[in-house]
């Protein structure tokens, strides 16, 4: 669990990835600094109950970076 400082373009080899998850999104205000947090919560089927698996969070700069990756992959996207 971290908070994304930049972004760069992976080389790796990537498919889609088998499971679909449900994504909670929640606003982290930390003294000055405003973060947007995405959680993911494990799949339908895992044994366990419902949990949080993974968490991401984004300071505004890192989030402005992430909307223009998003423009470039999506062409078309509104602004």
């Amino acid at each position: 669990m971290a908070v994304v400082g930049e972004f760069f373009p992976d080389k790796a080899n990537a498919k889609r990835h088998p499971t679909v998850v449900e994504c909670g999104w929640q606003i982290v205000r930390d003294g000055q600094e405003t973060l947007l947090q995405l959680s993911t919560y494990g799949s339908d089927q895992r044994a366990s109950g419902k949990k949080v698996s993974q968490t991401l969070q984004f300071d505004r700069k890192a989030l402005i970076a992430l909307i223009q990756i998003a423009k470039q992959s999506f062409p078309g996207l509104e602004d």
